[in-house]
């Protein structure tokens, strides 16, 4: 298999398995919670971070582990993705994003095929997305080698719940999402300005990395 299906395959099974363990995972936790709102986001934060951990973890060396056009983007910016690359990187992780919703509807015995009805609406909301992706593409952007996996987990877990939006800094996510009228879904006509949130947060992400510079190492002693 030449290098591009088998990236393209990476980023669609990836992306795919991260919307099911993001909306399994929300599905399990209302269940389980007695409507406890605050314990079910707990649950779905805590499997969101182990998954996305791994899902780094084992696809990073194939196809980067992007799973998210935003990251995509940044990457082909910064000329770490092929620039033709691009569109069918997004592509792959649209569909696995709409596969993953569909995958764990069909665990949990739920109808497949669904819209979500949760609106998610609001300057709040979408100044949160701005900040969500921000933070994760500068997380990413200057995560030093090796630690991208831990950082990556650990900012989107704290984002949970520092976000009112609970952090789907994810534009892939966003529309798998909305394919499940679940804990975890978004109302179609809440999409759009998701995304364009998530969009202005990574440019400003991408500006901030380059406001700050190449990391140095700091002095061992007190005198600079």
């Amino acid at each position: 298999m030449s290098t591009l299906p088998r990236r393209l395959g990476a980023e669609a099974l990836g992306t795919a398995l991260l919307l099911a363990i993001v909306i399994g995972s929300g599905i399990m936790a209302e269940r389980l919670s007695g409507g406890n709102i605050a314990v079910a986001l707990l649950a779905n934060t805590a499997a969101t971070v182990g998954g996305l951990y791994v899902l780094i973890e084992v696809f990073g060396p194939v196809s980067g582990a992007h799973f998210n056009p935003a990251v995509s983007a940044a990457m082909a910016w910064r000329g770490d993705l092929a620039a033709a690359w691009l569109l069918p990187y997004v592509l792959a992780q649209l569909v696995g994003a709409m596969a993953g919703a569909w995958l764990a509807h069909a665990m949990f015995d739920l109808p497949v095929l669904q819209w979500s009805t949760k609106v998610r609406t609001g300057h709040g909301q979408w100044l949160a997305e701005a900040v969500a992706t921000a933070g994760l593409l500068l997380v990413i952007l200057r995560a030093g080698t090796g630690k991208a996996p831990s950082l990556v987990a650990a900012y989107i877990g704290a984002a949970y719940w520092f976000t009112a939006s609970t952090s789907f800094a994810n534009p892939a996510a966003a529309f798998g999402r909305m394919w499940s009228d679940t804990f975890a879904g978004i109302a179609p006509g809440s999409v759009p300005g998701f995304v364009v949130a998530q969009c202005a947060g990574a440019v400003l992400g991408i500006g901030l990395d380059r406001l700050l510079g190449h990391p140095t190492p700091a002095p061992l002693s007190g005198n600079p």
